[in-house]
């Protein structure tokens, strides 16, 4: 592995990430995940994806983020397996085409990969474990933390559009997050840890702009979010307004290529962008959460993110004999 990736990896955060997967990897689906799976297939996939991401992501910074969406919105439909990444055709709608993702950017890097892999080791490394790997890395190269990525993923062959209901809205409540969540085996700490994953990227106004103009319906200056900052509203309104589905607003303002704390603070001020943001201060365990790191526990952050991430890319894989390896990720064999 890489100097970079291991640099990130301080004792603390492989242990606790170490101990976490343990106890998370219990089906036999999910058991023969392993580090180390491509030690004598392809022993430098990693060195390889971390190569490319790192020349990927200084020219195109602003990528960090939406590769590591999408790798969530992969895991929470039929498990993380690369179905995200599959392309329509003539007789199916793929995910991708699917209304949450048609925001997503990143394929055509994620393709640049993949040639690189094939070209090391044919037939070998899936698109389902390519897009774990560029997840941890572009958070890595984001300056976050770093996790031992578990692998032997098997990509599906199955990509479609309705199933995307699975993904947690942006417009999502308290009671209905819990619920998709606990749905892949994710509790509450994961949903205010992932959350976290806000602190890079960007969003377009669509998906916020209804708590700006026309939260209950009513469509006029006064229909906004009771809960979210009157001075956010204020600005977010030059950005955006009801019908745009164009411009580009940070996540995390100020800091939205770094990933760090700086979320949590938002979020706690009332200007977390979504509303499944804000819902975060509906429950005490996860407003306590946000709170506390809101006021500087970014250690504890970086941890208990590397173990959810973790603990999510192990959600319904498929592995052994099951789905296949793709010659090229936006395509079935």
């Amino acid at each position: 592995m890489s100097t970079l990736i291991n640099m990130a990896f301080s004792a603390p955060f492989v242990l606790c990430s170490l101990l976490v997967t343990l106890v998370a990897l219990s089906s036999p689906a999910e058991a023969q995940l392993q580090l180390g799976f491509y030690a004598k297939t392809c022993p430098k996939a990693e060195e390889i994806v971390q190569k490319e991401m790192s020349e990927i992501l200084s020219i195109a910074p602003s990528l960090a983020g939406p590769i590591l969406r999408m790798h969530f919105h992969d895991c929470f439909v039929r498990g993380c397996d690369g179905s995200v990444l599959i392309d329509s055709t003539k007789n199916n709608t793929a995910e991708k085409d699917a209304t949450p993702n048609k925001t997503l950017r990143g394929f055509h890097a994620l393709e640049r990969i993949k040639k690189k892999l094939e070209e090391a080791c044919p037939r070998t490394v899936s698109c389902a474990d390519l897009l774990a790997i560029a997840a941890r890395d572009a958070v890595v190269m984001s300056k976050g933390p770093g996790w031992p990525v578990w692998l032997g993923r098997r990509d599906g062959r199955v990509s479609i559009a309705n199933e995307t209901k699975q993904l947690p809205p942006p417009t999502a409540n308290f009671t209905t997050l819990t619920k998709m969540f606990g749905a892949k085996g994710l509790d509450i700490k994961d949903l205010v840890v992932l959350s976290g994953g806000h602190t890079i990227g960007t969003s377009h106004c669509q998906s916020f702009s209804n708590r700006l103009y026309n939260f209950t319906g009513k469509v006029n200056l006064n229909d906004v979010d009771p809960i979210m900052d009157r001075q956010y509203i204020s600005r977010l309104r030059t950005r955006c307004s009801l019908t745009d589905n164009t411009t580009l607003v940070e996540m995390d303002p100020g800091s939205y290529k770094t990933f760090d704390t700086s979320y949590y603070k938002h979020v706690a001020k009332g200007r977390g962008l979504f509303h499944s943001d804000a819902s975060l201060l509906a429950n005490g365990f996860t407003k306590d959460y946000v709170l506390r790191q809101a006021n500087g526990f970014g250690t504890e952050f970086f941890q208990d993110f590397a173990d959810s991430m973790i603990k999510m890319g192990n959600v319904e894989v498929l592995t052994g004999n099951q789905g296949e390896i793709r010659k090229k990720c936006y395509a079935i064999n």
